[in-house]
């Protein structure tokens, strides 16, 4: 997987939105490792702290801070960068904040991505385009169904409506303005994305499970789990990451043959895990702690109480599998924020040395791991569809 990276993207010009949120921070400081030249577009960091000022990411890339709602500065910024790979990361991403400003979310998620794509479709230099949206996009009737790429669209609340939007405003593209078949027969591959509930070090976005754990045991306060017996996809970040990065590879050779959705979620065998079940996992790994269900304030409102991706066709069309369980993704997680608060009292220098080490150190260790779990597939006759030969 190293090995392809790197070829991939030494060198080469990527335009990246949403690079100072969690998962951006993260794509960021990959494509960085890979010698690519990034160019990053988005708001201000969200939340303080934020990964991305941790790793002084910064000084490592180009950075426009604005906004994806801004057309004609989001042209201006991707035209000025004459990239070759985009990732659109850029989203109202937190599913009770669609619920308090519905407006932005649908603005931000749906209107954002057309402008992604009409900056994207007017750039000749661009080849490949990787849309992020969401596993929320789906309509989920909540029966256990793992969704696969080909379900429909849905969403029972504004974030995941504007996800599912999202996918409907990608698709359209595709079909009339980046296929060979159709419209304007532009040769850009558009794929879009769907990742299960990603964990790691550096998140810090309110209502997240782990960042909430982390703020808890911060000042020794007891985890408030609003739905321990919710059920989700949970995966490491690098998982996804890693489909985004060799899809967007394989996008500059075939651009017709692996354009449009992928799912990347959890391995069969590992699958998907309640609330309660990560809570508790962290708080053993973090060695203190408790969790508690505060009593609601007011109603309820509605969170899919269970979610599951199908992610064979990411296995079978792009040989990409899950190396880390979610035991080893939480793992990860807490080791990453343990270091941060050791580091925080040892100076602000000291510890963006620690934070930038404990990074990287966690980012080769995954890719030791699946180059490892590559061999062992092949020694076992696995093949790269994840099928024995």
């Amino acid at each position: 997987m190293k090995t392809a990276f790197a070829d991939s993207y030494r060198g080469r010009r990527v335009f990246l939105t949403g690079h100072t949120g969690f998962k951006g921070a993260w794509l960021s400081f990959w494509l960085v490792r890979l010698g690519a030249e990034v160019t990053g577009y988005a708001l201000q960091p969200p939340t303080l702290p934020s990964l991305y000022d941790a790793l002084e990411l910064g000084s490592q890339m180009r950075s426009a801070t604005a906004d994806v709602r801004d057309r004609e500065r989001l042209a201006a910024e991707l035209r000025a960068a004459q990239p070759s790979v985009v990732f659109h990361l850029a989203a109202q991403a937190i599913v009770r904040t669609g619920y308090a400003d519905p407006h932005s979310t649908f603005e931000t998620n749906v209107m954002g991505t057309v402008n992604l794509l009409e900056a994207a479709r007017a750039c000749e230099s661009v080849k490949a385009v990787v849309v992020v949206t969401s596993d929320k996009c789906y309509q989920n009737l909540e029966n256990g169904h793992a969704f696969k790429e080909s379900d429909p669209m849905g969403g029972r609340d504004p974030y995941s409506s504007s996800k599912g939007c999202a996918e409907l405003v990608t698709e359209a593209y595709r079909e009339s303005f980046f296929s060979a078949d159709h419209g304007a027969g532009n040769q850009a591959g558009l794929a879009s994305v769907r990742a299960g509930n990603v964990i790691g070090g550096g998140d810090w976005a309110a209502d997240r499970i782990i960042p909430d754990c982390v703020r808890a045991l911060s000042v020794g306060a007891p985890v408030e789990v609003r739905n321990p017996r919710a059920v989700r996809p949970w995966q490491h970040v690098l998982e996804p990451l890693s489909g985004y990065l060799w899809l967007a590879a394989l996008l500059l050779r075939e651009p017709q043959t692996y354009d449009g959705p992928w799912n990347f979620g959890p391995g069969e065998t590992d699958g998907t895990r309640a609330v309660q079940w990560v809570v508790e996992r962290f708080l053993e790994e973090w060695g203190t702690g408790s969790w508690t269900t505060p009593q609601p304030k007011q109603a309820a409102l509605h969170e899919a109480s269970l979610l599951n991706l199908d992610s064979s066709k990411a296995r079978d069309c792009l040989g990409w599998r899950p190396v880390w369980d979610a035991a080893r993704a939480v793992q990860q997680t807490a080791a990453w924020y343990r270091e941060f608060h050791q580091s925080a009292g040892r100076g602000k220098a000291s510890a963006g040395d620690d934070l930038r080490r404990l990074t990287s150190t966690q980012l080769e260790a995954y890719e030791a791991d699946a180059r490892s779990a590559r061999v062992a597939w092949a020694a076992s006759g696995v093949n790269r569809s994840g099928r024995r030969e």
